[in-house]
């Protein structure tokens, strides 16, 4: 199937739509959540943005690998169909945007979606494969910081709106550190793998595979380990500005079945 890759795909823009319409809800239950301690409206809002939210960072994530392979090198990125935002594009639907989404209604925790697929050989040096890598991560980042940014300048911001964008900023900037983490098959290992010697990167092929579930499972399962990672989190998102008073509060709105 020719893929037109000039164009936004249709279904990135269906997202924003879900993303706004969620932001909406969260402006018009305010005042009953307010006068009533909860609001169904305010509770759905900030799951359809909270979610919709993270879908469409989703797709900017590896729109920011594609982006910054094209710009390296690798023109087949284009062919493929990444430049288009187009969530179908980066690999499985299921493993790549359905997982992601369920995990992070349930267990709170924004595991890494998508892939697109990178022809390094056409990538012109070292530097630009691991700047390739960290564009992902770093989009989270500064989509983390913006948002805050948005609730911190925004004067009277409804009170629903600012925990449900408070609680998305602060899904990015947890999605930053654990994709940060330089073990194989995130992207934190990518920074650093064409700088590493034959040997290391033949041992980290053979456990990319299954070296992000150990992480992950030691993440929900591990006390110790959880604590670390969400305290990790919590100081970059207050280094961009966040509170974290909202933040929780957001989350609490989107596990709401707990």
């Amino acid at each position: 199937m020719r893929v037109d890759s000039r164009r936004v795909s249709p279904w990135f823009l269906l997202l924003l739509v879900i993303t706004v319409a969620g932001a909406l809800l969260t402006v018009i239950g305010t005042p009953e959540a307010v006068a009533e301690g909860s609001s169904v409206l305010l509770t759905t809002g900030i799951v359809l943005l909270v979610l919709g939210g993270w879908a469409v960072s989703l797709c900017l994530h590896e729109f920011g690998h594609a982006a910054v392979a094209y710009r390296g090198g690798d023109h087949s990125v284009r062919a493929k169909g990444y430049l288009t935002l187009d969530i179908r594009r980066y690999t499985d639907v299921g493993l790549s945007f359905v997982l992601p989404i369920l995990i992070l209604l349930i267990g709170g925790i924004p595991l890494p979606g998508g892939a697109v697929w990178i022809e390094h050989g056409a990538i012109r040096s070292r530097g630009m494969r691991s700047l390739v890598s960290l564009a992902g991560p770093a989009t989270n980042l500064v989509l983390g910081g913006l948002l805050t940014a948005a609730v911190a300048l925004v004067d009277e911001m409804p009170i629903g709106l600012a925990i449900g964008l408070s609680c998305l900023a602060f899904i990015q900037v947890i999605a930053f550190v654990l994709n940060i983490i330089p073990i194989p098959g995130l992207d934190g290992f990518g920074v650093i793998e064409p700088f590493l010697p034959i040997g290391a990167r033949r041992t980290a092929a053979r456990v990319r595979p299954w070296a992000p579930l150990v992480l992950f499972l030691l993440i929900i399962g591990v006390p110790g380990v959880s604590t670390v990672f969400f305290q990790a989190g919590g100081a970059v998102f207050a280094a961009v500005g966040g509170e974290a008073e909202l933040a929780f509060a957001g989350y609490s709105e989107l596990l709401f079945w707990r």
